[in-house]
């Protein structure tokens, strides 16, 4: 690719990113060498139904570098709203592939990470099976704070400093959506960092501790419905009261007319 960002399109008042795994991993690489410093959101439909009840939250999402197309249902729902094929997204990037792809990359280039969050346990366990497959990886640090809402002054302070002594290329945060991207830009003028972006549960797939859905459910959309199937009590809101949400959105852009989503320069 060779615009810095790519072009997004607007899904239900959130701009989503056009952009595929393999161009994303390559920005990824340019901005790092390049030294520019970007936030990226990786966006599955709950965060678009969460962004159309919270302005602030909308805002956050399109004013980032890149917001990531986490899902097939976001490609079906261009397909739906696009005029032509210039406003259909051309594939999706989950943090479930993003994570452990670009990780293989950042050891074969040398690119240097930090995991932060996740359970306790969990970012070393990635660390540790990270370091196994490839040796000269350079993971510079691994932090899981304690449970909160929202974390004290103090443990804010806490992350930052220990971020920016490690100074990594890329922050892989995983906090949950949206309070891990929230926490991103909330700070992201404090950090020593080249690329902040907030990962979800891609931690616990990528150290192994939790498996991933078969190959083709991913592929046909149904990657939620195994995740729902796993961790039913936990994802119970997100999949059966939040994401049906979304439909009457689309319908409602769809009859009011889709206008192209302009990110702020």
């Amino acid at each position: 690719m060779n615009e810095s960002v790519a072009p997004k399109i607007n899904i239900a008042g959130t701009g989503i990113s056009n952009v595929t795994l393999g161009e994303t991993m390559d920005l990824f690489d340019a901005w790092i060498k390049s030294g520019e410093k970007r936030r990226v959101c990786v966006t599955p439909v709950n965060c678009l139904v969460w962004a159309n009840n919270d302005p602030a939250l909308k805002e956050l999402y399109n004013s980032a570098d890149l917001t990531l197309c986490d899902g097939v249902p976001l490609i079906w729902a261009s397909k739906l709203l696009a005029k032509n094929n210039d406003e259909i997204l051309r594939g999706r990037v989950t943090g479930l592939d993003l994570l452990p792809q670009y990780i293989a990359r950042c050891a074969a280039q040398g690119h240097t990470q930090y995991f932060l969050g996740a359970k306790p346990g969990i970012g070393n366990l990635l660390k540790t099976e990270s370091e196994k497959k490839f040796p000269h990886i350079q993971i510079k640090g691994v932090y899981s704070p304690p449970f909160a809402e929202e974390f004290e002054p103090a443990e804010n302070e806490k992350m930052i400093a220990l971020i920016n002594a490690a100074a990594p290329d890329i922050l892989w945060v995983s906090l949950t959506a949206p309070k891990q991207d929230r926490w991103i830009a909330q700070h992201f003028d404090q950090l020593n960092v080249k690329i902040a972006i907030g990962i979800g549960g891609a931690f616990e797939v990528a150290a192994g501790s939790i498996d991933r859905a078969p190959i083709w459910m991913q592929k046909n959309g149904l990657e939620w419905f195994y995740r729902f199937y796993k961790e039913p009590k936990r994802l119970f809101k997100r999949y059966v009261i939040e994401a049906p949400q979304f439909i009457p959105l689309l319908l409602q852009q769809k009859i009011m007319g889709n206008k192209r989503f302009v990110p702020k320069q």
